[in-house]
């Protein structure tokens, strides 16, 4: 029984069964297109109804910005992150702190005749000037949030990738919500793990694993520790396995151009069992989150 099939750019046609499930490429706009079958699990919003993402970084900003192109490289989605101005004034300000500090211990010390007396100025007065600094940089530094928009006028947020906590000492752990603030999932990093392997969790709301990114092989990622990028041909590469078991339902690589481009590329998940806006808030977190 023939397929009816209707492309974005408002181009109907049939296509015989056997297509069902398949992506094929509109003969009018080029655009890749899924042939319709019952499986494959609808999305939340049709921009997210596709396989493959492609993500450009915005430079020179105070900001992270990408823009989300689909496979013809027309934006689709603008992806921001909160200033990186604010975290920056955070730093400033707790150097201030220290400043002002050594100031006042020196002023203090030099009052005294004594050495002992001065020795005793700044064993007190260091460690306090160092946890008066740290305390005024957890006070302002924002969290790193990261927001998806419609496009980049940002008037209709599609999706939220939340920072549970600004500083975590073994772990990093991010809360995703759609624009009415359900939970889709959560993320989770283990620093310590990280140094030998770089590898994120994606936990269900209910608490199970529905799938990890983990960099595509060992022996690279200890490669890139001792040899760093190579001038790009060590690049980091993701690639993201349904759990339990190991197998990859997708890819997240780093383009060899001069200006940050990235691919997430879900095609081995045919039937779109992980929700394309998890899928593409961990693509965004694999870049920003690892300060790639």
């Amino acid at each position: 029984m023939p397929i009816q099939v209707q492309c974005e750019c408002g181009k109907s046609y049939s296509l015989k069964d056997e297509f069902a499930g398949k992506l094929v490429q509109c003969p009018d706009c080029g655009r890749t297109v899924r042939v319709g079958s019952s499986p494959v699990q609808p999305q939340a919003d049709p921009v997210f109804d596709r396989d493959k993402f492609l993500l450009r970084q915005q430079h020179m900003s105070i900001s992270e910005k990408y823009y989300v192109c689909d496979e013809q490289n027309a934006p689709i989605l603008f992806v921001e992150r909160s200033h990186k101005m604010a975290q920056f004034a955070a730093v400033l300000a707790a150097i201030g702190v220290v400043v002002a500090g050594i100031v006042i211990i020196a002023s203090i010390a030099s009052s005294f005749n004594s050495d002992a007396a001065t020795a005793i100025s700044l064993i007190l007065g260091i460690p306090a000037t160092i946890a008066a600094a740290l305390l005024v940089a957890v006070k302002l530094m924002p969290k790193r949030h990261v927001t998806f928009y419609r496009d980049d006028s940002k008037a209709e947020s599609l999706l939220r990738v939340l920072q549970d906590k600004k500083f975590q000492f073994l772990n990093a752990t991010y809360t995703v919500v759609d624009p009415q603030g359900q939970l889709l999932c959560r993320f989770h990093k283990n620093y310590l793990y990280n140094l030998f392997r770089k590898r994120w969790y994606c936990y269900a709301p209910d608490g199970s694993v529905m799938c990890m990114a983990k960099e595509d092989s060992i022996i690279l990622s200890l490669l890139r520790r001792s040899l760093g990028p190579m001038f790009g041909f060590l690049r980091t590469n993701f690639i993201i396995v349904r759990t339990p078991g190991d197998d990859v339902i997708g890819e997240f690589n780093r383009k060899f151009t001069i200006l940050d481009r990235y691919a997430l590329d879900m095609t081995a998940d045919p039937m779109r069992t992980l929700d394309r806006r998890v899928a593409l808030a961990l693509g965004v977190m694999l870049d920003t989150g690892e300060q790639r």
